[in-house]
């Protein structure tokens, strides 16, 4: 049986603990064993919003893609087996040794992309993303099994803003959420959750789309959200856990392409955390298949990514 050299698995451990994940709980696991590299769901950071463990898969399926990133930059991409393991039902993925081959081009600037990559959650420039752009975020999301819907027009924007919203007003009122959102926001000098500094500004009326506020930040002067953001609502086929993971790695290529094409990026969860509002978008899309996190592109300040643990508090020791 071929193998990885261990200095290849660390890289892609490290690359794997750059994913995003909500609120930037990294409930993700790694162990490096014969050569391997296992991504496992950490049971012990899934949040109570998170009954089922989608948020969870989610975030462990964007890990498995920065791993499979940087194990392709490196010559040697692997074959993936998504919940290999019925023993192990926190067994996210097993990423063995596939034929070696030079990267490409593209897998070389979506691994550069990974430490620039970071949830912008100000508002944007009102410039507009180039349709070619908009071409390469769906042509993305396609390449890892998911489609990509753009909300294009007012009327589709709108639709999915009053969904949205619903699904804030859902959660506010929902005092464990709000405790769970607290503890996880933290001052500088944490590893872990979202800094009080990089969460969005206090709420206004004018706003269209919901953002989590982790502080009573008011923005500046003129520095509304745009009036008509770009958004696109990521959807696999299925809505079983193996979906799910599937379309953490779909919204891992979209996230890195966006930030390769020089895009802001940020993510609205709150229609998918609500399971009314989730069918109600879904609906609303008329497409088959389950929307699984909603996005939103465009043209913003530079920000800094968010703290990670340090890569020695997620390793598994290996099998005995």
């Amino acid at each position: 049986m071929r193998a990885y050299a261990e200095a290849d698995l660390m890289r892609a451990a490290a690359a794997g603990i750059r994913a995003p994940s909500l609120l930037n709980t990294q409930p993700w696991l790694f162990r490096l064993h014969g050569g391997t590299i296992e991504v496992f769901a950490d049971p012990a950071r899934q949040l109570a919003v998170d009954r089922a463990g989608w948020a969870v898969r989610l975030a462990c399926g964007a890990a498995v893609y920065n791993a499979r990133l940087a194990l392709a930059a490196a010559g040697t991409p692997a074959e993936v087996e998504l919940r290999p393991d019925s023993a192990e039902p926190n067994l996210i993925a097993r990423l063995t040794p596939g034929p070696a081959r030079a990267p490409t081009y593209a897998e070389i600037d979506l691994f550069a992309a990974i430490p620039r990559r970071y949830s912008n959650r100000a508002p944007f420039w009102p410039n507009p993303v180039p349709a070619e752009t908009r071409a390469r975020l769906i042509e993305a999301a396609r390449d890892e099994g998911a489609w990509l819907e753009m909300l294009v027009g007012m009327t589709a924007l709108s639709g999915f803003a009053e969904i949205a919203q619903s699904a804030e007003r859902v959660l506010r009122r929902d005092a464990e959420y709000q405790s769970e959102l607290a503890s996880w926001t933290h001052d500088e000098g944490a590893t872990d959750g979202i800094l009080i500094t990089a969460g969005a500004p206090a709420p206004e009326p004018q706003d269209l789309l919901p953002q989590r506020s982790f502080s009573d930040r008011r923005r500046a002067p003129g520095r509304d959200y745009e009036p008509e953001p770009l958004v696109g609502i990521l959807g696999v086929a299925g809505d079983l856990p193996t979906d799910q993971v599937v379309a953490g790695q779909a919204v891992q290529k979209v996230l890195l392409t966006a930030t390769d094409a020089g895009l802001a990026t940020s993510m609205l969860s709150q229609p998918i955390e609500v399971p009314a509002a989730r069918d109600q978008l879904r609906r609303s899309l008329g497409r088959a298949g389950v929307p699984q996190l909603a996005l939103r592109f465009g043209y913003g300040r530079p920000g800094h990514p968010a703290p990670r643990r340090d890569i020695a508090e997620v390793l598994l020791p290996p099998k005995p």
